[in-house]
């Protein structure tokens, strides 16, 4: 089976933050911490947004080895968030205070946004949103390392199934520690415009399209196992729920999310219909089995109504679509046949059709930042 991919969730931008320049520090320990994160900072920086001169050799060497450059992109973000949890708790134990609000301006935090509609149609160059608020900061990169988690999951897919599904658990779970441990305090305190990953909907409608990628990858290994049809159609359904879920908690708060991209409620939505397609081939299949080859045939009729409206996005997502399209019809004709010279029996439709049932089998992995316990002093 063939999944859909949609890669642009990672696909972010930032500018240059120097921590020592905007908050002062009282001591030379302090001032060490801050060049400290400034530096992990500025590797994240450059690699994405591809303005690093390090060769493939030396960023192999420099991580210890790592050949993936997700695997790379996620060490940096596993070495920087500590130093910034850090940082974070210090800053906002003196959030009320006119110095610490006046040097966290001073940092001038801008990031860009990859699912945000208006972020495509900038002819000057990519979208940065400025939020002086160092916990906007700790959530992009926290989203950020959701995301790279997710690609990574992805980019193993072909040869560890069981390793893919558990990454993408751990992307749903800091995705979903975004939506309800950060971003709700965070969202308050904003005026003006603001990226969609920060709003908690959104991150949550993340945290399901992951857990729907898990299930997607354990259906396959479900699938080697010769794991019964009846049992791969609930499967199947249970990823159209996950999405179904992400699809209506996008739009759960009027007003949140304007300015979202279409290609990605077209990607929920695609992954939705093809995750209900293979369900209902698999219930055709397993009614068949059962004697029930006119109720069978309903199914099918009824999935391929239901599918020809709902083929929208890019040309590789359509191809998949096809291929289903196509083995169903195959499936529906040789059916058809079988009817019309054996069994004979009158076709369902409508009410006569059984419901679609889903089972839901994966959990997050849940997300525990890490925090470096070193004490930051400054001149408040």
């Amino acid at each position: 089976m063939m999944m859909l991919h949609y890669p642009d969730p990672a696909k972010l931008k930032t500018k240059r933050i120097v921590y020592e320049d905007a908050y002062g520090a009282r001591d030379s320990a302090t001032l060490e911490n801050l060049k400290d994160l400034s530096s992990k900072r500025m590797v994240i920086e450059e690699t994405i947004n591809g303005s690093s001169s390090i060769t493939e050799a030396i960023a192999r060497e420099i991580s210890g080895g790592l050949t993936s450059r997700y695997q790379q992109e996620l060490q940096k973000l596993e070495q920087y968030l500590p130093l910034l949890e850090n940082l974070c708790f210090h800053i906002d134990s003196n959030s009320t205070n006119h110095h610490i609000v006046q040097w966290t301006s001073k940092l001038k935090i801008r990031w860009t946004s990859a699912l945000s509609s208006s972020s495509f149609f900038q002819i000057a160059g990519p979208k940065f949103y400025q939020i002086d608020n160092l916990q906007f900061e700790r959530s992009m990169s926290l989203f950020l390392y959701g995301a790279l988690l997710r690609d990574r999951a992805v980019e193993i897919l072909p040869s560890d199934l069981v390793h893919s599904a558990s990454l993408f658990r751990e992307a749903s779970g800091v995705f979903h520690y975004l939506s309800r441990e950060v971003l709700p305090s965070l969202l308050p305190a904003l005026n003006g415009e603001r990226p969609p990953e920060i709003i908690p909907s959104v991150a949550n409608a993340m945290h399901l399209i992951c857990l729907a990628e898990a299930q997607a990858v354990s259906i396959r290994k479900a699938e080697e196992k010769g794991t019964t049809v009846g049992l791969l159609a609930k499967l199947h359904y249970g990823v159209a729920q996950f999405l179904a879920e992400a699809f209506s908690t996008l739009y759960a708060a009027p007003g949140e999310c304007k300015d979202i991209s279409a290609r990605f409620v077209e990607f929920i939505s695609s992954c939705r219909s093809i995750h209900t397609l293979k369900s209902q081939k698999y219930s055709a299949e397993s009614l068949k089995a059962d004697g029930q080859i006119g109720v069978a045939i309903g199914v099918l009729h009824d999935s391929l109504i239901n599918i020809e409206k709902q083929i929208v996005g890019e040309e590789s997502w359509k191809s998949v679509f096809r291929k289903e399209i196509h083995d169903v019809n195959e499936m529906l004709k040789k059916y058809e046949h079988e009817n019309a010279f054996i069994w004979r029996e009158k076709i369902s439709s409508g009410d006569e059709l059984p419901k679609p049932q889903g089972s839901q089998i994966v959990n997050i992995v849940p997300y525990y930042p890490k925090r470096w316990e070193r004490e930051l002093s400054f001149k408040l």
